[in-house]
């Protein structure tokens, strides 16, 4: 039996603005297996951004539950949530949100100081996983040194520094161009097949979410589908980079 590592249930978000309720979620259930590889897609404006959020426990629904690891979110403390989920969840984010006087080995190490690891050890682990990712000869350099991938690369490493099951990437290609884009895909796909690693994709790119074993259409709110993908012509992953079949 596979095991669920976050489950949604019956969640909603509903925002007041200007005194009118807006419902950005409405009933959405969905479970997240163990070394499940899980895009998200759907048009601007379709909730999938609020979904992000709740699926990442970076927010709490308004009506319904979320289940990280079979515990309620809502029933823990901030303090408490913050270091289950910085220790099970990894993020990737499109704008990568580096700090920007910090350099790579630095960014990387951020979230492991929160997890209370020794500074020779952070920076031992960091310095391990830009090696890994292709960055070993700009693990010195700051974010305004750094191309876009190379920056991209950067927030994988930092993603990866607690050794997270869960990685939940925003729109991981949404600033790059095509080819680079691509790359990191193969990186994000070999972080699933040789890693185990479970991948959560939110994205509005039909091409991107293909890459996925299960695609989740939202429109409005709501879940519309949700099925297996059709594998077609993609990239099979390494962390260390692929090649096209």
């Amino acid at each position: 039996m596979k095991q669920t590592v976050i489950k949604l249930k019956d969640v909603w978000k509903v925002y007041s603005l200007e005194g009118t309720q807006v419902e950005a979620l409405r009933g959405i259930d969905l479970d997240f297996n163990k070394g499940d590889f899980v895009s998200i897609i759907g048009p601007s404006g379709s909730g999938k951004s609020t979904l992000m959020h709740l699926i990442g426990c970076l927010d709490l629904p308004t009506k319904g539950q979320i289940f990280l690891n079979n515990h309620d979110i809502a029933k823990m403390s901030e303090n408490r949530l913050a270091q289950v989920r910085g220790k099970t969840i990894g993020f990737v984010f499109q704008a990568f949100n580096l700090i920007p006087t910090l350099n790579a080995i630095e960014n990387v190490s951020l979230p492991m100081i929160f997890q209370g690891i020794p500074k020779d050890e952070r920076e031992d682990k960091a310095i391990m996983l830009l090696n890994q990712v292709g960055l070993g000869k700009r693990m010195h350099h700051k974010p305004s040194e750094l191309s876009g991938g190379e920056k991209q690369r950067v927030a994988i490493a930092r993603a990866l520094s607690n050794d997270p099951d869960i990685i939940l990437a925003d729109e991981p290609t949404g600033n790059l161009d095509s080819k680079t884009g691509q790359t990191i895909m193969d990186l994000i796909v070999g972080l699933h097949k040789n890693y185990g690693k479970t991948i959560i994709n939110v994205t509005h790119d039909p091409y991107i979410a293909k890459f996925a074993d299960k695609i989740v259409r939202i429109v409005d709110g709501k879940i519309t589908k949700n099925h297996n993908t059709e594998k077609q012509s993609l990239w099979e992953g390494s962390l260390n980079g692929g090649s096209k079949k």
